[in-house]
């Protein structure tokens, strides 16, 4: 017989995330452990960090990188994006400045492990986001990236990009890389 887990609410995992070694994410009463990274991971995410403030001057965005949460209201969770971009000022949930809930952009950078929840159930409660415009799914195992990006009519439309020289523009902030910079250092024989 399979015991029923535990309900948690969101206070109790802020207490008992804030007292944590390891990062987890609260999806409506139930706490999940996240999985580490890989380095290929984490210079996907770093080279994608490092080129923003390059490429937008001084326009008004910050840029977050896997340790601020986010809080999707309609969903009840909080989940740690691998990089969020926020438009001018960070709008934090509750009290404190630990998780904020006005994201313009977010990446995940895919693993075999989170891919289908990236892809799927995640990215069903950042659509829940009024700000959320842009969304980045980048492969970490091949070159491969997935942007989906709202249109003015609620509509996301999906653009898949496989070739080093091609270039993702965003359709909410001013900014364009290319796949060749995104990967730049990465070992894609590492990560098989």
């Amino acid at each position: 017989m399979k015991t029923k887990a535990p309900y948690y609410t969101p206070q109790d995992y802020l207490e008992l995330e804030e007292n944590s070694q390891d990062k987890h994410e609260y999806r409506d009463g139930e706490i999940i452990p996240m999985a580490g990274g890989t380095t290929n991971h984490n210079k996907i995410a770093l080279n994608l960090c490092r080129q923003f403030p390059l490429s937008i001057g001084d326009i008004d965005y910050e840029v977050y990188l896997g340790d601020v949460k986010l809080w999707i209201p309609a969903y009840r969770q909080y989940t740690y994006p691998d990089v969020m971009v926020i438009e001018g000022q960070p709008m934090y949930h509750e009290t404190g400045t630990t998780a904020v809930i006005n994201p313009t952009l977010i990446v995940e950078v895919l693993s075999n492990s989170t891919r289908n929840y990236d892809q799927g159930d995640k990215f069903d409660g950042y659509r829940s986001l009024p700000q959320f415009r842009d969304y980045l799914l980048i492969c970490q195992y091949q070159y491969h990236v997935k942007h989906f990006s709202k249109t003015s009519e609620n509509q996301w439309l999906l653009t898949e990009y496989r070739n080093l020289e091609d270039e993702i523009q965003l359709r909410s902030i001013e900014f364009r890389m290319s796949l060749a910079e995104i990967y730049r250092r990465v070992n894609l024989q590492e990560s098989e």
